[in-house]
């Protein structure tokens, strides 16, 4: 490969500054070894568990007992044990020192603004929990929430955390099908909800749909709504009031002591790929491994103050607040991000003097194509740290954000997922950005990217696979007995290997570029193609709004098909056809020319606003859709089906 210049190199100043450069520093007095750079510090902490993870926990500040031993080591990955003899409750963590400093800022679609400061959040937390447990929630009870984005949901999560009870959520505008799922299959005792939420200017009364879902799920014994959307009106007489089911007389909250592995979260898969898949997560795993990658790949310091957006669907909004465990301040916003214009999260981003904004990579592309400069239009000076997930950012994506949003800033996309609730591959406040790259593998992890031998690759494109054990692996998939799902969803490929289901580039560089899902690659000729490759090319094409491209089986082979939907006031006429083969020809290769363009009005998205290429494909295919509930508009699959440009 090429030997590209960065686009961001941090200076020594910035470096020095960093929780990463204490941690290192704090690594070599510890140890005596001398480490000096991020790749030592990276090989030495996969090298040596049993020093790392006890070092990181105190050093990121997660109270508790570590006990004696740290790793019970396992050929088999899933077997392997962290901190067996711990006791803590994350929630102790999550509330510490809890002053006058601001804990949440909340921001309304509507423009509603609330503030928490630590002190209020964990009074919140102490009348909640002593309710809670007046109604019987205890240690492994399941809690829900049918939630938007709010400090009470948070408070929801935390109060049932700290009974040791476990917390899932899903997002208001999530039809009853949908949630019945997932909470369905989890059995939860009780519910949190918002009345409604709003989105693009209108307000939506979620009611009938809360009805529905605690009729189709009858372990709920207790519905705590508090008013949003619907403020005039007054609650239903089968839910009690947030307000009135506090218990005002509590002011300090009870911690129920918990094991490291003891589970915190039930998380979803986006559903793309079967049945939607109840994942279950530990407390001290998750949480130690989210504090590692605020802290120290994210630079996240007591008092900076985060914005992710997010809903509460989405694995960002529980890794989001974990920042409080930080002693930081976390921005919450619900609502559309474009609305009533596309400036609406730099409006919060520069009022809220925010130091590290997430985003989606769709939303940087998005805003490319309509040509936002925020620089121009908004004071981002606070801003020291911008995060993309969601899909790969592609290299015309990194250089808008330099050039557009912000010269000096650590560009950290990111990649990981609902499976380990944390990132694999992401950025690094002491290395330089380089374009279309994730900066390095994640500290404690033996990330490497392999070909179809098992064989670690360099320049190649291959499978992202993690080769050893980490304390925010899954426990278990709920109801999988013996692990079999686990086992075919992670460990197919590569025995004992951890498979991602991410193609990826590993470079001379030290980062990754991701080509796609590996499950969603295309095979043409026997050739295997990621499918960002050609979204990166039809990114410059302004006719184009959105676009689907999934491999169909023909004539004993697989030919690429771009599905694609077009802006207002364009037609797919036989010049834009040329143009955009022309364009992936030109600048991916013959290969990834589409065999077949076909318009559709609409492109189906998961809940998370990934593209939905495995539904896609089943549909062309003539195949049965896996899950349909795991779609944020399954009715646009039907644009898909027995298209007859695509019989011959």
């Amino acid at each position: 490969m090429s030997h590209p210049s960065p686009l961001w190199t941090p200076t020594l100043d910035q470096i020095e500054a960093t929780r990463l450069t204490a941690f290192m520093q704090h690594v070599s007095q510890v140890t005596g070894q001398t480490i000096a750079t991020y790749a030592a510090l990276h090989t030495w902490s996969v090298e040596h568990p049993d020093q790392f993870w006890p070092l990181a926990w105190d050093f990121c500040g997660l109270l508790g007992e570590k006990g004696e031993g740290v790793l019970v080591r396992n050929y088999d990955p899933i077997q392997a044990e962290f901190f067996p003899n711990a006791s803590l409750n994350v929630a102790e963590t999550f509330l510490k020192n809890a002053d006058d400093r601001t804990a949440i800022i909340f921001v309304g679609e509507n423009g509603e603004r609330e503030e928490w400061t630590r002190a209020q959040l964990y009074t919140e937390v102490a009348q909640l929990s002593s309710a809670m447990r007046a109604k019987g929630i205890q240690k492994g009870d399941r809690v829900v929430g049918f939630v938007a984005n709010m400090p009470q949901t948070v408070a929801g999560m935390l109060a049932a955390a700290s009974l040791g009870a476990v917390w899932s959520s899903c997002s208001p505008e999530s039809g009853p099908d949908v949630v019945v799922d997932r909470f369905g299959q989890i059995d939860p005792k009780m519910i949190f909800a918002t009345d409604g939420y709003f989105y693009n200017g209108k307000s939506f009364d979620t009611r009938p749909s809360l009805r529905a879902i605690l009729d189709r799920v009858p372990s709920i014994e207790t519905t705590i709504m508090w008013p949003y959307a619907t403020k005039d009106q007054a609650l239903p007489e089968w839910a009690v009031s947030y307000d009135d089911f506090k218990d005002d007389t509590a002011s300090s909250v009870i911690y129920e002591p918990m094991g490291f592995n003891d589970p915190l979260y039930v998380m979803f898969s986006s559903g793309t790929t079967g049945k939607p898949k109840c994942i279950e997560h530990t407390g001290g795993g998750a949480i130690l491994r989210q504090m590692i990658e605020q802290q120290m790949h994210s630079d996240i310091h007591a008092g900076d103050r985060m914005l992710y957006f997010t809903t509460c669907n989405w694995m960002m909004w529980n890794w989001q607040v974990t920042a409080l465990a930080s002693e930081a301040t976390i921005v919450v916003y619900d609502g559309n991000p474009m609305y009533p214009n596309m400036d609406r999260l730099f409006d919060i981003v520069q009022d809220e003097k925010i130091t590290h904004f997430g985003t989606s990579a769709k939303y940087i592309e998005t805003l490319l194509k309509h040509g936002s400069t925020p620089k121009e239009t908004h004071d981002l000076d606070t801003v020291r740290v911008i995060m993309s997930t969601g899909s790969p950012l592609s290299p015309e994506g990194f250089r808008y954000v330099y050039s557009d949003w912000k010269q000096d800033v650590q560009l950290a996309s990111i990649c990981g997922g609902t499976d380990i609730l944390g990132l694999f591959i992401g950025g690094c406040p002491i290395l330089p950005v380089y374009e279309g790259q994730i900066t390095c593998a994640a500290l404690g992890l033996d990330v490497a990217t392999l070909d179809d031998t098992g064989a670690t690759v360099t320049g190649t494109a291959g499978e992202l696979v993690c080769k050893n054990a980490h304390p925010s692996m899954p426990t278990r998939f709920v109801g999988d007995e013996g692990h079999a799902r686990y086992r075919a969803s992670y460990f197919d490929k590569y025995p004992n290997i951890w498979r991602q289901g991410d193609f990826t580039i590993h470079t001379e560089q030290g980062g990754y570029v991701v080509l796609g899902r590996s499950d969603a690659t295309l095979n043409p000729g026997g050739v295997r193609i990621g499918t960002a490759e050609i979204y990166r090319q039809l990114d410059k094409i302004n006719e184009i709004a959105d676009a689907v491209v999934v491999g169909q089986n023909f004539d004993n082979d697989v030919r690429v098909v771009l599905f694609v939907t077009l802006a207002e006031g364009h037609a797919l006429d036989d010049a834009l056809i040329k143009r955009i083969r022309s364009d992936i020809r030109t600048n991916a290769s013959p290969r990834h020319m589409p065999a077949k363009i076909v318009e559709v009005p609409e492109v189906p998205r998961t809940k998370s606003g990934k593209i939905a290429e495995l539904a896609v494909r089943d549909v062309v295919n003539a195949q049965p859709v896996r899950n349909l509930s795991g779609l944020a508009n399954p009715q646009a699959l039907d644009h898909f089906k027995d298209r007859p440009e695509l019989r011959s």
